[in-house]
Order: C-alpha cells, then sequence, then structure tokens
C-alpha cells in the first residue's frame, strides 16, 4: 500500500504538471477545458495519496510493533531455569577385587 500512495503521489504531480500546461491534453473531451478541475483532481489525488500513505505507516509500526513484543515474550520464555537434578542411589563400594 505503501508503492500505491507513491504512485498516487507522482501521479498527482504529474497531472498538475501536464494540466497546467496543457489542459486539453487531459480534459480532451471538452472543448475549452479550464484549470480548475486539473486542480480539483490533482488535490483529490494528493490527498487520497497521503491518507493511503498514512494508514500504510500505521500498519508498518503496528507490525513492527507485534514482532518486537513476540520477539521479547520469546527471550523471556528462554531464560534458562535451574531445576533440581534427581538423587542417585549411592552405592556402596564394599566389594573389594580380588
Amino acid at each position: 500500500m505503501m508503492t500505491w500512495s507513491i504512485n498516487l503521489f507522482v501521479l498527482a504531480i504529474g497531472f498538475i504538471i501536464v494540466g497546467m500546461f496543457k489542459p486539453k491534453l487531459l480534459l480532451f473531451w471538452m472543448d475549452k477545458p479550464g484549470r480548475t478541475p486539473i486542480v480539483i483532481f490533482s488535490i483529490f489525488l494528493f490527498m487520497v495519496g497521503a491518507t493511503m500513505f498514512g494508514e500504510a505507516n500505521r500498519e508498518k509500526h503496528e507490525w513492527f510493533a507485534e514482532h518486537a513484543q513476540q520477539a521479547t515474550e520469546t527471550k523471556a520464555d528462554a531464560v534458562p531455569t535451574v531445576t533440581p537434578k534427581p538423587a542417585e542411589p549411592i552405592i556402596s563400594s564394599e566389594k573389594k577385587i580380588k
């Protein structure tokens, strides 16, 4: 979604630049196109791109926060603990080798 928003920014900038110099090129179906519809449409594209960029940025931060939290949880679970070893039976060495 981040890439799409950047593409919309580029499209809005290109649309306004071309529309300011040659409005007939973009609004080919109109007899005498003005620059006002081009500016309005470019502003609309820019606002949609900014909203998409903000949402993508928010999702990215949530994803990083979620994975950072999971990493700390796994580190806390991976801490070694001391467990008592079961006692071995004591075998007397009274047997002498002859």
